[in-house]
């Protein structure tokens, strides 16, 4: 079976702007070509913002994409959440709403990458921390991405997680693969 490897991050459609010099864009673009260079399956919330920067160019690349939806159709999923369905090869409506999703997101996962983000992927590292799940956190984005030490130092508990944080994309997948190799 096929590594399934998920990103997470944030939304927010200003976090995805492609303005000139935009080093947040550039390093998610990066990490979905990493991405797409392995034989592995990539999954995400099926989201906007910078999760979609990641999903379309993964796609364009090369990438099987599946999205885990919020909505329990394809209707809710763009009317209700407001959420695209270009970047994704396959849609899967969990129905759960968004906190519901983000655990059916992570459990389908082997690694969970974070690409800054704010409350939404703070939810979904709780719990892939808590199931034990290999987290990669691409540093140098924001958000929960750069603050998962600080997390972990003061909010943290026991349990098998493997945390692996880099600024370059490629050296944190090759971090986070041969960490799950290695298990």
């Amino acid at each position: 079976m096929k590594i399934r490897i998920g990103v997470m991050g944030s939304a927010a459609s200003e976090s995805a702007r492609l303005e000139t010099g935009n080093t947040l864009v550039e390093k998610a673009e990066r990490l979905a070509r990493v991405i797409a260079g392995r034989d592995v399956i990539l999954l995400t919330g099926a989201t906007t913002g910078i999760v979609y920067v990641v999903g379309t160019t993964a796609h364009e690349a090369g990438s099987f994409h599946i999205g885990i939806s919020p909505g329990s159709n394809e209707r809710e999923h763009i009317e209700l959440y407001k959420l695209p369905v270009d970047a994704c090869d396959a849609l899967i409506y969990t129905g759960f709403g968004l906190k519901g999703r983000n655990v059916v997101l992570v459990r389908s996962c082997d690694i969970v990458l974070f690409v800054s983000g704010a409350m939404g992927s703070l939810n979904e590292f709780t719990i892939a921390h808590d199931e034990g799940k290999i987290i990669g956190c691409l540093t140098g984005t924001g958000g929960v991405a750069d603050e998962s030490e600080y997390l972990l130092q003061r909010f943290g508990k026991k349990t098998s997680a493997r945390v692996f944080q880099s600024e370059d994309p490629e050296r944190l997948l090759d971090d986070c693969l041969s960490a799950l190799k290695g298990s």
